[in-house]
């Protein structure tokens, strides 16, 4: 049975969100503590035996291209000063046997006009999809969850959260039944229902794992609200097709797409950090200490 082995990261968005930081560097290269958001994401990926990394990138992404790219200039640098440790760093960010693709979408026509664009490079495969905005923490990587789960059930799976019932605005919400634990199969997917209209409060975070008939459905679909092409109306498609699984991952989520989830992805990730953890706890305790003097 063949592996996924593909993975589709959508980066062309504008992050407004975070403006003015993004007005002219990626939201993706956002950084927490010493990597950008697309370097988790694409690790996260490449843990789970990822081998073809396909970018769908936009204008003022140049960034990104370059930094899974190699920096003649820095690494000569680098080994010219005898600087190993960090010469070993720069030039691993991507393994060897590791493919970075890039497409362009010339316009911002949702995910689900992203997704489709890779369907060249994707042909027949199985492939992972990859939203750099949700940093997704297990001591399993997320993706390398979800891979496993594809391996014994071999149809479309949807990492899923139970989300608050006010914010099912936000997400794109399911119904499911009870497969096993962890994993439901989805009888419908709603885009960012209402509290009142939503089915459930089990929401679809920033990775799937798709079928190739997926495509079949993102070419019919109608754009939608902002005149986009919702990857979730692709999914409710596939339903009607096929089984599509909700995947309750083992980790924590941070939403990166946020002001206060960026930031608490920051603290969480710089406590634990091997290099300045230690440092950076004993600066937030002072800080606690002289708040409450």
């Amino acid at each position: 049975m063949k592996k996924v082995t593909k993975a589709v990261f959508p980066v062309a968005g504008l992050g407004t969100r975070f403006l003015p930081a993004t007005k002219a560097n990626p939201k993706e290269m956002l950084p927490v503590v010493d990597k950008p958001l697309i370097q988790y994401a694409v690790e996260e990926a490449v843990a789970a035996g990822i081998t073809d990394l396909i970018f769908i990138t936009g204008r003022n992404k140049r960034s990104i291209s370059d930094h899974f790219d190699m920096a003649y200039e820095l690494e000569n640098e680098l080994e010219r000063a005898g600087k190993k440790q960090l010469l070993t760093l720069v030039q691993n960010i991507v393994p060897s046997h590791v493919n970075c693709i890039y497409i362009r979408q010339t316009r911002a026509l949702g995910l689900g006009h992203a997704v489709l664009l890779a369907k060249p490079v994707i042909n027949d495969d199985a492939f992972a999809v990859v939203l750099a905005d949700d940093l997704l923490d297990g001591k399993t990587p997320v993706m390398k969850q979800m891979v496993d789960a594809y391996d014994y059930y071999r149809c479309s799976l949807l990492g899923v959260e139970d989300v608050p019932a006010d914010q099912t605005r936000s997400y794109g919400i399911v119904a499911t039944n009870p497969v096993s634990d962890g994993i439901e199969q989805v009888s419908a997917i709603v885009e960012k229902p209402a509290p009142e209209d939503a089915p459930s409060t089990l929401g679809v975070v920033g990775r799937y794992i798709l079928t190739p008939r997926i495509f079949h459905h993102l070419e019919r679909i109608r754009p939608g609200s902002g005149n986009e092409v919702q990857l979730t109306d692709g999914i409710s498609g596939l339903i009607d097709e096929e089984q599509v699984l909700a995947y309750r991952f083992n980790g924590v989520r941070y939403d990166c797409g946020s002001k206060a989830g960026y930031l608490e992805a920051t603290v969480r990730l710089g406590l634990r950090h091997p290099e300045c953890g230690a440092e950076f706890r004993a600066l937030l305790e002072s800080i606690f200490t002289k708040k409450q003097k």
